[in-house]
């Protein structure tokens, strides 16, 4: 499994400029589908059909990463920018982002009066190598993802897009253990989350799910002078209540704790103070669904490192092929 978090993790692909990412996942699961299609908005949906007797599922995990994009080019030739997402001003200096091309920039700041305190996001630069305007490899509007190599240590995995990287290969590990399920189950690779859960609300629109599930990372309350909170790294798959966007259904969240504690799979409860997923999308879209959320505890979310224990990833695994492989009673 650790091939497969490396070759996501480590791929560029910033909200709406996903298309590496589709191009990569689609070939990790065409042969467990029954149909692959791309909609309007480039989200990647996969049906896998059941034996008619289920509800019509969707599993949402979204393919792209929080990054930068250039709004001005100086005439010495650096690159002033602005954020694709939650990008955190204290994590950038000295950081180094890729463009599309391959091209990789690194993250510096305007003079510093206080070093101890942080420029805001527009006091930031990129250097490409640049000396002017006019030899800049790099135009206005292009967009750059992050750049940190996978790390493993033990069972502690660490990498710049965990974020929701690792959902995408929750998703995929689930298609291939899943063999039968009496649902008609709608993996989406969606895009745009990270400004707005917009893929997912394209996609949820389109196929009126009876039920929808997303797949993304939460934070931990086990790190020094973190905001208290019951998520910790290595205690299992996070079976969301609440988050800013949404009160999950409250029968889903029963049917996920009954199908974790049947299967022995360690589970935590979560209710998380800051942030959403596509699950808010889902739940609201069209005439409404039964949504909640499977979430993978994540240390120093919306950083350049961000940090996931394998076992929780097996954990949240394990818990989606249970709830599709059986009824969904809620």
């Amino acid at each position: 499994m650790n091939e497969l978090i490396k070759k996501l993790v480590e791929a560029y692909g910033p909200s709406g400029f996903e298309d590496g990412m589709r191009d990569l996942i689609r070939p990790e699961i065409e042969k467990y589908v029954d149909e692959i299609s791309v909609d309007a908005m480039g989200n990647l949906i996969a049906l896998k059909k059941g034996d008619g007797s289920g509800l019509k599922v969707m599993i949402a995990a979204h393919m792209d990463e929080i990054g930068v994009m250039v709004s001005h080019i100086t005439k010495e030739g650096f690159l002033r920018f602005t954020n694709i997402g939650g990008v955190y001003p204290h994590t950038l200096m000295g950081g180094r982002v890729q463009f599309a091309n391959g091209l990789i920039g690194v993250v510096h700041c305007d003079r510093l009066e206080d070093r101890g305190k942080v420029h805001p996001l527009e006091k930031y630069f990129i250097d490409v190598g640049a000396t002017s305007r006019e030899d800049c490899p790099v135009s206005v509007g292009d967009a750059a993802g992050f750049v940190r190599p996978f790390l493993a240590q033990g069972s502690r995995l660490t990498a710049k897009s965990m974020d929701d990287r690792i959902g995408c290969v929750v998703a995929i590990e689930a298609l291939k253990k899943l063999k039968k399920t009496p649902h008609d189950v709608y993996f989406v690779f969606s895009v745009q989350e990270e400004v707005g859960t917009r893929g997912a609300q394209a996609s949820a629109n389109g196929l009126s799910p009876d039920v929808g599930i997303a797949l993304d990372v939460t934070g931990v309350g086990d790190v020094p002078e973190a905001r208290p909170m019951d998520i910790s790294l290595g205690k299992g798959a996070a079976i969301k209540v609440k988050d800013t966007g949404m009160i999950a259904h409250v029968g889903l969240v029963r049917l996920m704790k009954k199908r974790a504690e049947e299967a022995g799979i360690p589970y935590q409860l979560e209710v998380l103070e800051g942030g959403s997923t596509d699950a808010r999308s889902i739940q609201i879209a069209n005439a409404g669904s039964a949504a909640g959320c499977i979430s993978i505890p994540c240390r120093y979310v919306h950083s350049p490192s961000e940090m996931v224990d394998a076992g929780d990833v097996e954990a949240s695994i394990n818990l989606l092929v249970e709830i599709l492989a059986n009824p969904i009673e809620l």
